[in-house]
């Protein structure tokens, strides 16, 4: 029979090795393609990194970064520019590559679904 303390040491090399794949998965250092943003009707909800959701914040959902990561998202049809704080999960849209809260979204100019650059910073 395993004894707990060996089971909690496979678990632990297990959720190392989960890590460590995570990690080297990581998006390039930039994309291009759509942006979206979402507003409003979100407004003090949970985000997936489980702060409350501000369409006034500077910050955006991205499917793989880890969450506090800073990237900055330029809107490639008028060279706009802001620096956001990845705190979500998403965008499960195809050809779009991040989320903008609100705020981020008027930053660049942009009314409804954009292409961006996104640079990791």
């Amino acid at each position: 029979m395993v004894s707990k303390a060996k089971l909690a040491i496979i678990g632990l090399v297990a959720a190392g090795a989960v890590g460590v794949t995570l990690q080297a998965s990581t998006p390039a250092e930039a994309q291009s393609g759509g942006a979206s943003w979402y507003g409003p009707g979100f407004q003090g909800r949970r985000t997936a990194n489980g702060e409350r959701f501000n369409t006034h914040a500077f910050t955006a959902a991205h499917r793989r970064l880890p969450f506090g990561t800073r990237v900055r998202v330029t809107n490639t049809a008028n060279g706009r520019s802001v620096v956001v704080r990845i705190n979500d999960r998403g965008p499960y849209v195809g050809g779009r590559v991040i989320d903008l809260s609100q705020a981020s979204a008027r930053a660049i100019g942009m009314s409804g679904v954009a292409r961006v650059r996104v640079s990791r910073l």
